[in-house]
């Protein structure tokens, strides 16, 4: 009986073909679609640096222009402090025009105006 057995799976193919080298299941992942082109470690790398040292050189220009504007800044408000100094100072003598002549209008009018004869 093993023989007439033996001779109905001679003609089967062998079992399924050997796993690829790597992990089971991720073969496939692994293996690059025809045609398209994986870029090296070295490049991605490469890319990563760069792009940190460009955040590194903006946030360096950004540290330089934002002490530079304050920078400004203090000078203006130190000019604006000496304008509104200087327009403290010209309002002054005017108050004191101001009140002088109102001194002298109550002195006035105390005075007596001698009548003409008519």
């Amino acid at each position: 009986m093993a023989a007439p057995l033996g001779g109905m799976f001679s003609g089967q193919p062998p079992g399924p073909p050997p796993p690829l080298p790597g992990l089971p299941g991720q073969a496939s992942l692994l293996q690059a679609t025809p045609g398209a082109q994986r870029p090296s470690n070295s490049t991605l790398v490469d890319k990563l640096e760069s792009s940190f040292k460009d955040v590194s050189e903006l946030r360096n220009e950004l540290q330089r222009k934002d002490a530079l504007v304050q920078k400004h800044l203090t000078k203006l408000r130190h000019w604006q402090q000496v304008l509104e100094d200087i327009s403290v100072q010209h309002k002054k003598p005017a108050d004191i025009l101001q009140g002088s002549l109102a001194y002298l209008e109550q002195a006035l009018a105390t005075i007596p105006v001698p009548l003409k004869p008519t």
